[in-house]
């Protein structure tokens, strides 16, 4: 298998910060560059070195602290590519983002604006659950007999259907969207959980995330799909951090789903129970299994019910209910 080299330049006060997020979207291992680790280094040395190598030592003190990742060249690859990119976009944009520097990102042998189309060959059609047939809206394949194709251009947003995270948890949608649902999407990515509700059935859904780009790709997802803009609306903006844009939402939704990451999830805890109605189902994914008890010890404390927990390649999808 082929890897690309991802490298994000940051702030010796961000690394171990985005080091941990970065391990929440899946990764396992860091390569991390701090000059200042050098100067440390050469201060409580014992003994005495006789030959540093020329160069060496500018080489290892210049440049911004960096953290450095490997991404597989395959469809699972392309969607942590965009989960970074979504990542960084949200950090650059938060009310701490002078601890992370620039962030800039630089992928070694791909330019980071062709990186998409690029891995484009990776997504592939796919059937998830029972029902529904994924399909990239650039491949022209026969849906197989018995399944709603789920048309999907992600652009630079997450949601292609390849990775678990996105699989397990439309497997579970089709077991909790009744004919005429109402639906709230949270962190919508590429819109693929909410349409895909509504071709399930749903009747109208809610779609929102914290990037610009991804609110337009869900509500161009959506046309596709035929779904008309009277039962799809979309949003942009942060909820845990505006209060007018959570309340606009009001309440009484009878599917409420999120892909994000854990901590996420666990800050939002407050707000599902706010949004479900009662008996509602609520479908959490994009969690580690390694954070998989804290998330569910979270949603428990506040009076959701775990009903099924779904597990593959290191990624766990949680159905809850109010």
């Amino acid at each position: 298998m082929n890897w690309t080299e991802v490298t994000i330049e940051t702030a010796k006060a961000g690394l171990d910060l985005l080091c941990a997020m970065l391990t929440d979207l899946g990764f396992k291992g860091f390569s991390v560059f701090d000059p200042d680790d050098f100067d440390e280094l050469m201060a409580g040395r014992a003994g005495h070195w006789d030959y540093l190598e020329e160069g060496l030592q500018e080489e290892l003190t210049s440049g911004e602290p960096s953290v450095t990742v490997y991404v597989p060249e395959n469809a699972q690859g392309a969607e942590q590519m965009t989960a970074v990119r979504s990542l960084l976009e949200q950090l650059k944009n938060s009310a701490d983002a002078s601890l992370y520097g620039s962030l800039k990102m630089s992928a070694k042998g791909i330019r980071e604006e062709d990186w998409a189309n690029n891995w484009k060959q990776y997504f592939k059609p796919l059937p998830v659950g029972d029902r529904l047939w994924i399909t990239p809206t650039w491949v022209d394949a026969p849906v197989p007999a018995g399944r709603t194709a789920l048309h999907i251009d992600p652009g630079s947003s997450f949601g292609t259907g390849q990775h678990d995270t996105t699989k397990l948890c439309l497997g579970l949608l089709e077991s909790v969207v009744k004919p005429g649902a109402r639906v709230l999407d949270i962190g919508c990515g590429s819109g693929i959980l909410s349409i895909g509700a509504m071709l399930l059935g749903a009747g109208e859904a809610w779609a929102i995330d914290i990037e610009q780009n991804a609110a337009e790709a869900a509500a161009e997802n959506a046309a596709r799909n035929g779904i008309r803009a009277e039962q799809y609306h979309t949003f942009c903006g942060n909820i845990l951090d505006d209060a007018a844009l959570a309340d606009s939402f009001g309440a009484g939704y009878d599917v409420v789903c999120a892909n994000i990451v854990a901590d996420i999830l666990i800050a939002m805890k407050d707000l599902f129970v706010r949004y479900l109605a009662d008996g509602a189902a609520l479908l959490l994914s994009g969690i580690i299994d390694e954070r998989l008890d804290e998330v569910l010890a979270a949603m428990n404390g506040v009076g959701l019910q775990t009903v099924k927990v779904e597990q593959s390649a290191g990624w766990a999808a949680v159905l809850m209910r109010k």
